[in-house]
């Protein structure tokens, strides 16, 4: 990509942005993959277009590659940002389909609260 059209690329654009992209609380069982290590089970309660949040009992390190799988899809990468009791927020390496991310936000955004009327 040359250097005088870095803004025109959505992905680019998206990347400088990634901590202001929306994000949709779900609750989806997967598995997280650390690099070098096993995958353990985990529960994602936030997904965006560049991210998720996620519990993890497992410290892991800001800046370590991990490997994130969803139901019916294959791995995605992604980067740890930070770490803090038991939770891990990371970043993807490639930003995902808005259409795969309604898809998923669909299938898995927690049931309301009932309310008596």
């Amino acid at each position: 990509m040359d250097t005088t059209d870095w803004n025109t690329n959505v992905y680019a654009q998206a990347a400088l942005e990634d901590r202001s992209a929306p994000r949709e609380r779900v609750n989806i069982p997967a598995t997280l993959r650390p690099s070098g290590g096993r995958g353990f089970p985990t529960v994602v309660l936030d997904l965006s277009l560049s991210g998720f949040c996620a519990n993890a009992l497992k410290k892991m390190y800001p800046g370590n590659r991990c490997w994130l799988t969803l139901p019916g899809m294959a791995a995605l990468q992604a980067h740890v940002v930070w770490w803090d009791a038991g939770r891990v927020g990371c970043a993807f390496d490639d930003l995902l389909s808005p259409v795969v991310l309604d898809t998923i936000v669909a299938r898995n955004r927690p049931a309301p609260a009932f309310r008596r009327i």
